[in-house]
C-alpha cells in the first residue's frame, strides 16, 4: 500500500475515533454557525465519492448517488442521521479503496479527466487534500464535542502504529 494512502486510512480512523460515543440526538444538533457532526461525516464521504470513485474510476461506479442531497453540499446545510451517514461512508471508502489499492507514485503524478477537462491537481495532490481534509473536520468536530459538553475526548493523535514513517519514500 502508497504510504500516503495509509496515511489517509490513518486519517480516516482518528475520524471515527473522534465519533466514539456520539448519539444520534448529538449528531444532528446544529451550534451555529457550523454544520452538526452527522453532516461532517456526509461532506467527507462525498468527497471520496467524487475522488476515489467518480472522477478516479468514472461515474457509473458511484456508490451512493444520494450522498449529494444528504449532505446538501454546497447548497445547505442538512442534519442527516447518524446511522444512516455512517453506513454511507463506510460504503464510499470501500468502494474508494478498490481504487487507492492499486496507488503508486506514477498514479499520484497523473491528472484525471473529468466530463473531458484535465483536473488542474494531480492525483496525489488530490491525496494530500482529502487527509488534509479529515484533519480539518476531526478538529472540527472536537470542537463541537466540546461545546455539546462530550467530556472524555482524545486529547492526542491516536496511535501511529498502522501509518509509520518510511525510510527511503519521497514525495518528490
Amino acid at each position: 500500500m502508497h504510504p500516503l494512502v495509509e496515511q489517509l486510512k490513518f486519517a480516516r480512523s482518528e475520524f471515527e475515533r473522534v465519533f466514539d460515543g456520539v448519539s444520534a440526538e448529538d449528531a444532528t444538533r446544529r451550534l451555529l454557525p457550523m454544520n452538526c457532526l452527522s453532516w461532517i461525516v456526509a461532506h467527507l464521504a462525498l468527497q471520496e465519492q467524487r475522488y476515489w470513485v467518480a472522477i478516479a474510476q468514472g461515474r457509473e461506479a458511484i456508490m451512493r448517488p444520494e450522498l449529494i442531497a444528504v449532505s446538501g453540499y454546497p447548497d445547505r446545510a442538512t442534519t442527516p442521521e447518524l446511522a444512516l451517514v455512517w453506513e454511507i461512508w463506510r460504503d464510499v471508502t470501500a468502494g474508494a479503496d478498490r481504487f487507492l489499492a492499486t496507488v503508486s507514485d506514477a498514479t499520484l503524478a497523473e491528472h484525471f479527466v473529468f466530463d473531458g477537462e484535465r483536473l488542474p491537481e494531480s492525483a496525489g495532490t488530490m491525496l494530500y487534500r482529502n487527509i488534509h481534509h479529515y484533519w480539518f473536520h476531526i478538529g472540527e468536530a472536537h470542537a463541537i464535542r466540546q461545546q455539546l459538553g462530550h467530556g472524555d475526548l482524545p486529547d492526542f493523535v491516536g496511535a501511529q502504529d498502522s501509518a509509520p514513517f518510511r525510510p527511503g519514500w519521497s514525495a518528490g
